[in-house]
């Protein structure tokens, strides 16, 4: 598995970030469009629990991320 940082962006100062474990950059994008015009929840990385309307995102960014060790 590998992990990709999303970034949900509503405006230029205000996004949201999660983290995700699929196998490949086109299962993110997969998900991601999956995900489109309904409501999401997770837990973020802080344990902060979001739930999002993803029909409010303007972008959304996906990147491969790479933990430091």
């Amino acid at each position: 598995m590998q992990e990709f940082k999303v970034t949900y962006f509503f405006d230029e100062q205000h996004y949201v970030r999660r983290f995700i474990h699929v196998e490949s950059q086109e299962k993110a994008q997969e998900l991601v469009r999956k995900e489109r015009d309904q409501f999401i929840q997770f837990t973020d990385s802080r344990g902060i629990y979001h739930e999002l309307n993803t029909s409010n995102v303007r972008v959304t960014q996906i990147s491969a991320y790479h933990r430091k060790k």
